[in-house]
């Protein structure tokens, strides 16, 4: 098969389509022909060289997929040859071909067709799981996302407004935040030029965000604390501003707030399994029923995936970026 390697680590011109062995399906892992993945900020560190795959993942980027069941490893059941399906992977998504654990396999939800469905796996886990499972967003509460316009940012709009939730995004000009609202969000906040904390507590009668989900870090940290409500929960899925900022403790305590950082990648295969079945249960019908949908920026030719790299680089998009395979162009 073929699959986007990286020979050394670089720019987006590091990524080369390049013929590789083919995966074997072990012990519980279903063989998936690819139709088509989606691009992650993940991907680019890993082409970076400073995310490395967890031990015995696919050396190859590509955390999602869509396509069709090539092939059963032993032990798996519930799945058969030929089965739609995508999945969430520790790697190996830029490719013809991928071993996937058969818990971390959903089926194509209804209303989406099977390439646009490599949008989903991803966001859908990484939000359901953070937002709902962790963080514990209630109907009535408020959640501000930044990064409203990014792939987990749509979908975080969409899931919190379907639940009862009132929404605040960050994003970067006028364009993106038109789209957040078009998607539901309530409160639209232009980060480059306003402060959030502000205008958090403008919009809600100075209480703050009950929910933040942050993919900046460091940069945010002492501000996401001021944003909160009291009994606020600041879940941190990404670190785009840096790893290292000051907490002040003092002013976590007079909110009785929290902190969660996680990340979904390496998660033994157990958790993964969880988190995939809450998604199938709580997200995939309404999906089906159109209440939620994955929004999808541009698709772009595996074999270009240098191309996709500079799109989310540039942040110019809106929603996820999809790679095609060849099978599906």
């Amino acid at each position: 098969m073929h699959a986007i390697t990286i020979p050394e680590p670089g720019g987006p011109e590091a990524l080369v389509w390049a013929e590789v062995p083919d995966p074997v399906p072990g012990d519980g892992e279903v063989l998936v022909e690819v139709m088509s993945s989606a691009v992650n900020r993940a991907d680019v560190l890993q082409r970076q060289g400073f995310y490395n795959p967890p031990p015995g993942a696919s050396p190859y980027p590509g955390l999602e997929c869509a396509g069709r069941v090539a092939a059963l490893g032993p032990g798996v059941t519930g799945w058969s040859v030929g089965d739609e399906v995508c999945g969430l992977l520790a790697g190996g998504g830029y490719a013809e071909k991928v071993a996937v654990p058969s818990g971390q396999l959903l089926p194509v939800p209804e209303g989406v067709d099977l390439t646009t469905a490599a949008a989903l796996p991803e966001v859908t886990a990484t939000v359901w799981s953070n937002v709902f499972m962790v963080a514990h967003l209630r109907p009535g509460e408020t959640l501000l996302v930044h990064g409203g316009s990014s792939g987990i940012g749509t979908m975080a709009i969409q899931l919190a407004k379907a639940v009862g939730a009132r929404v605040a995004v960050t994003a970067g000009g006028p364009g993106k935040l038109a789209r957040c609202a078009e998607l539901g969000a309530d409160i639209l906040i232009d980060y480059r030029e306003q402060d959030f904390v502000e205008e958090i507590h403008k919009a809600t009668d100075g209480a703050g965000a009950d929910v933040i989900l942050d993919i900046v870090g460091a940069k945010y940290l002492d501000r996401n604390v001021r944003a909160l409500a009291v009994n606020g929960r600041l879940a941190i899925i990404g670190l785009q501003g840096g790893v290292k900022g000051e907490l002040n403790l003092g002013a976590l305590l007079n909110k009785r707030a929290a902190v969660t950082a996680t990340s979904l990648r390496g998660r033994p295969l157990a958790e993964k399994a969880a988190i995939v079945a809450a998604v199938r249960e709580h997200v995939w019908p309404l999906i089906a029923g159109g209440v939620v949908r994955p929004v999808v920026d541009r698709t772009v030719p595996m074999a270009d995936a240098a191309q996709a790299h500079r799109v989310l680089e540039s942040s110019t998009h809106i929603g996820k970026v999809l790679l095609l395979a060849p099978a599906a162009v």
